[in-house]
This record gives C-alpha cells, structure tokens and sequence, in this order.
C-alpha cells in the first residue's frame, strides 16, 4: 500500500487527545471546526506550530503521520498561501473514516515552547 506523509501542528490540548488514542487518531472536530486539515509540507507545520500555537497555548508541536494515498485522494489539497502552503481538506463528518486510513501512529516531530527551542 502507498502512503501519504502528511504533518499537523498542534497545541498541547490536541496533542493529548492524540495521546490517549493511542497516537492512532485524531479527536472530534469541534462544533466551529467543520474541517480537519493537516498539511503537506514539514516547514509549513513548524510555522504554524512555532509561531501560533506557542503564543497561544505555550507550546506547540508539530506531527507526522502516514495516511493511506488511495484513501487520502478523495480530500481536496488546497493551496491557502504561498506555493508551497498545502493543506488536506477532510470535513469534520469523516474524520472517522480518515482516522481508519491512518497507516500507524501518530508521532511528534518537534516540539516548541515559550522561550524558545525546539524540543523533539
């Protein structure tokens, strides 16, 4: 089976949901979240990561995660920046489809904190 490698920023609160899924899933959407939507490109998640979810939550990590291409190629890759700012539109309704495509976990690949640094 082909893979996808795909990267998600997140803050602490979502990391844990993550965590005790057992790295194998992403949490609900909430009610103002209608899309899920990790992105394609390492250097954009660190960004994100860094920049927004330090500031805001204190720390901020950036994921890696393989998900099945087959699969993965029913979502929209939207372009929402530069060139290289690509981002998989799931909706929020089939998180738990996408979650069942996940091919194994969910791992940390850099972690930020207030102060600087990164961690992973």
């Amino acid at each position: 089976m082909s893979t996808l490698t795909l990267w998600r920023p997140v803050g602490p609160a979502e990391l844990e949901l993550v965590r005790a899924s057992g790295r194998r899933a992403w949490p609900p959407r909430l009610p103002d979240q209608p899309i899920f939507y990790p992105v394609l490109n390492e250097e954009y998640a660190v960004k994100i990561a860094r920049d927004w979810n330090v500031p805001a939550h204190g720390s901020g990590y950036v994921t890696r995660f393989a998900v099945d291409a087959a699969f993965a190629e029913r979502y929209p890759v939207r372009q929402v920046g530069g060139r290289t700012i690509l981002e998989l539109w799931v909706p929020a309704e089939e998180l738990a489809e996408f979650n069942a495509h996940i091919v194994g976990r969910i791992e940390v690949v850099h972690e930020f904190r207030a102060g600087g640094g990164d961690g992973a």
